[in-house]
């Protein structure tokens, strides 16, 4: 005879409220809540509740996980050309988010010229799949990642057309993302396939808006922000990127791209603006070295853009 409140009892020790234990005849049902966990808790959680309902008299444990739709976020990093930094920001960007207090996860969305595993400090891991679907490769600064960088050979390049890039894309979207309440896309420059399918697809929350500060660059900047508003996709703001530059050894300001372009374009087009990122060698050199300068604890630059971001998600 099976002893169902000691089996219960043993369950609860391990699962708390999450579990729910029913049992017929010499079968025990097991609903488990797996709200908020990411793919390796979820799993651990599972192997253990298994563990704990073992006892005399139990033919068969079925275990059934659940999970409360979470409303995730998605915010898409862009730009109307290439070489503005804009996949530099969306990493630092998600750091800081998370740093803020967010779950974040990161998309590598620049399919044709991935660098976030570079960026973020994986390069070399590859993405594992349960039953087709994407677990996101861990980062050491908490936000979880994906890109096709981590999927094809290195150096090799992506001669897709639009509808292969952007069912690529989807998968990356569609991943277990498991907590994760606010996805950052690193997407690729321009307004082309995979844009208009993110866009109509997935639906952003909102779009940052990277750009330099000479006219150039917010030409095709103002062809992205169009891009976003034709969609109904709200313009959380624009990031002036490289914006000034000051000599490490004679301590002379200059300003190579202009100097509050990206500001002054804000205000003629009605959108905020984010605030500015300096042109320097150390912003540099930990990007090329995977140690995105949004992880330190002393973080002056990306730190107020996450929090104006956040914010503006508060205000949803």
């Amino acid at each position: 005879m099976i002893d169902i409140e000691a089996v219960k009892a043993a369950i609860a020790t391990v699962a708390g409220a999450r579990a729910t234990v029913r049992l017929e005849g010499a079968r025990l049902g097991i609903v488990l809540d797996a709200t908020g966990l990411d793919p390796k808790a979820r799993d651990a959680l599972e192997a253990t509740v298994r563990m704990a309902a073992t006892a005399p008299g139990v033919a068969e444990v079925r275990i059934a996980l659940t999970a409360e739709r979470s409303t995730r976020r998605l915010i898409a990093v862009a730009s109307g050309k290439g070489g503005v930094g804009k996949s530099t920001l969306s990493a630092n960007l998600a750091i800081a988010l998370s740093r803020a207090g967010r779950r974040v996860g990161l998309v590598d969305a620049d399919i044709y010229g991935p660098s976030q595993p570079r960026l973020m400090g994986v390069e070399g891991t590859r993405p594992t799949a349960k039953d087709k679907v994407l677990d996101p490769v861990p980062t050491p600064y908490g936000v979880p990642l994906l890109s096709m960088g981590q999927l094809v050979e290195p150096g090799r390049a992506l001669a897709w057309r639009g509808p292969m890039a952007a069912g690529a894309l989807g998968q990356l979207v569609e991943a277990d993302w498991g907590a994760v309440d606010t996805l950052v896309l690193d997407l690729p420059p321009g307004t082309g396939d995979v844009q208009l399918t993110m866009v109509q697809k997935y639906r952003p929350t909102g779009a940052v808006i990277v750009s330099t500060p000479q006219d150039l660059a917010l030409i095709d900047a103002r062809r992205a922000i169009d891009l976003f508003e034709k969609a109904g996709v709200p313009i959380i703001g624009l990031v002036e990127n490289m914006a000034g530059y000051v000599c490490p050894h004679c301590g002379e300001s200059s300003d190579p791209f202009g100097n509050g372009g990206a500001e002054a374009a804000a205000a003629e087009l009605g959108i905020p603006f984010l605030g500015r990122v300096p042109l320097t060698i150390a912003l540099r050199t930990a990007s090329d070295a995977g140690k995105p300068p949004a992880a330190d604890p002393g973080d002056t630059v990306f730190a107020p853009l996450a929090a104006r971001l956040v914010a503006w998600l508060k205000t949803l």
